[in-house]
């Protein structure tokens, strides 16, 4: 709360040109609410109970990789979780899914279809590196998918920039 203050009191959240936005991510394994209505409850209740303010809040699904994935096997709960995601699946947020059009690159210059697939070390198919892509006729490529990716579709969708739908 106190770096919000700080933030506020430079302007951030408050003036034009300098957005504050805050990122929901829930903290176990369930989907997040409505990214419209979560962003309203949130403004409300920060700006009546601690005079803040900021821009928009962007939900994220948890993804089931990396220390959420061992404490979802810890709890005995990952294939629950991943039934969720997949019961979830939703066509409209798989159509806007962010690998269908950015990619991430590693200090290395190895290639990844999005920064989950870095986490996990499960590069693109065809070019492995930033040169090897630029130097192809074309961008194209096969996009590679795991379980993981139907944190992504699941619900309203998720990516750095919130729900997809």
């Amino acid at each position: 709360m106190e770096v919000l203050k700080k933030l506020n009191a430079a302007g951030y959240g408050r003036e034009k040109g300098l957005e504050l936005n805050l990122v929901y991510n829930p903290g176990g394994s369930f989907l997040p609410g409505s990214q419209q209505g979560l962003e309203n409850d949130y403004k409300r209740i920060l700006g009546e109970n601690y005079n803040l303010s900021f821009n928009h809040l962007f939900t994220i699904t948890n993804l089931p990789i990396g220390r959420f994935a061992q404490n979802l096997k810890r709890n005995n709960s990952l294939a629950e979780y991943e039934t969720l995601l997949e019961d979830n699946y939703n066509d409209e947020a798989a159509k806007n899914i962010m690998c269908r059009s950015q990619i991430s690159v590693g200090y290395d210059g190895l290639l990844y279809d999005c920064d989950f697939n870095q986490m996990i070390n499960m590069q693109t198919k065809g070019a492995k590196t930033l040169q090897e892509l630029l130097e192809k006729e074309t961008l194209d490529r096969e996009i590679v998918f795991g379980n993981h990716f139907y944190g992504c579709t699941a619900g309203a969708g998720s990516s750095c920039g919130g729900a997809l739908v």
